[in-house]
């Protein structure tokens, strides 16, 4: 069974959408196939701008399609199906509304008011096309080509903020207004703007969260948003073994650049630091920690560069500022090393038998 239908809008609906009308749809029409036993398809010529777009759609709706035949003329659901996707295409003439989402990432986006030409998530160098960082990883979600602001002259004057929830609930992230300090304005045009995200305490690793985004112009109502859900684990560069002993996180981390390492690549005469937060196991008596700590590291051609058997010594430490963060660290001086070097760290219960054991590698340049 097939039905054919060529749409030209009403003079009524010609009035009520006006010029808007002239510039967006001239005409749609239709085919409705319905074979029984085989999913109904529809067939759409739409012509927007006096350009056809056609498409073909399986309504895999099987018997609730069924039902509907039987209930209702099918004539009547066909042109309930054709005033309503009339309406959808009106509405989408209005360009100040904007819905667009990355299937690679997740990002999800919608304009009202603003515009964007592209918004995309980076590592503050090359685009990122995931939704999975590793703890202490710092990112951007960058909004390119923004218009729809009213100026007071050159000037822009955006408004971003950042809230980042748990799926628990929990904010664990909120800025009110990224731009805040920009009390002249932007003058960029189309602005180029973005959002900074370190993924750091009181984000944890194994935990899922969701990340939005709000754009609003402070000189008029529109307004540009966006959405992603991402989850945090461990940085896989860090082999960790242990006995009795867990970590909530371990990472590396520049003092010079004053962010995580998680690609390992790190600099001569850097200070690195293997961070330790949340140990626990260890025997703790009197609030007091007896414990060792040693720190190897090896260039590429196995040559030992650094070996401390003990760092901590006889010395009895504070549990909670152990459990706080551990953090040994090391330099690597001169200016050419055989790459990639090697570091290991063993920390022992010396009262006992609890102990862990983390290694990784670095290329030093």
């Amino acid at each position: 069974m097939t039905f054919d239908f060529a749409i030209e809008p009403s003079l009524a609906i010609q009035r009520k959408f006006a010029g808007q009308f002239q510039d967006c749809t001239t005409s749609m029409s239709f085919r409705v196939r319905q074979n029984y036993g085989v999913c109904p398809s529809i067939e759409v010529d739409l012509r927007i701008f006096n350009t056809v777009i056609h498409t073909k759609v399986l309504t895999c709706w099987y018997n609730q399609w069924v039902i509907l035949m039987r209930l209702v003329p099918t004539l009547s659901i066909l042109r309930s199906l054709v005033f309503a996707l009339l309406l959808i295409t009106f509405n989408s003439c209005n360009f100040a509304q904007s819905v667009d989402k990355d299937l690679a990432t997740g990002l999800s986006t919608r304009g009202d008011g603003l515009s964007c030409e592209e918004v995309y998530l980076s590592d503050g160098e090359k685009i990122i096309k995931r939704n999975t960082f590793s703890y202490g990883e710092t990112f951007y979600v960058n909004f390119d080509g923004m218009g729809g602001f009213e100026r007071d002259g050159k000037s822009a004057f955006p408004n971003m903020q950042l809230v980042i929830v748990s799926d628990r609930g929990d904010t664990a992230l909120f800025i009110n207004d990224m731009y805040d300090g920009y009390q002249d304005g932007i003058e960029n045009s189309p602005l180029e703007l973005y959002g900074e995200v370190t993924v750091a305490d009181p984000i944890h690793t194994e935990g899922e969260y969701t990340l939005y985004v709000t754009i609003r112009d402070k000189k008029g109502d529109g307004s540009f948003r966006a959405k992603l859900k991402f989850d945090v684990e461990p940085n896989e560069r860090i082999a960790v073994t242990s006995n009795q002993v867990s970590s909530r996180e371990i990472y590396l981390f520049s003092e010079q650049s004053g962010h995580t390492i998680t690609d390992g690549r790190v600099g001569f005469n850097e200070n690195i630091f293997l961070i330790f937060e949340g140990l626990e196991g260890f025997s703790v008596e009197a609030g007091q920690v007896y414990l060792g700590l040693s720190l190897e590291v090896k260039d590429g051609n196995g040559n030992l560069i650094l070996d401390e058997g003990d760092l901590l010594g006889d010395d009895l430490m504070n549990f909670e500022m152990v459990n706080a963060q551990l953090a040994p660290n090391f330099i690597l001086t001169g200016s050419q090393i055989a790459n990639p070097v090697t570091c290991k760290v063993r920390i022992w219960d010396k009262r006992g038998t609890a102990w862990i054991n983390t290694s990784t590698e670095i290329d030093v340049n």
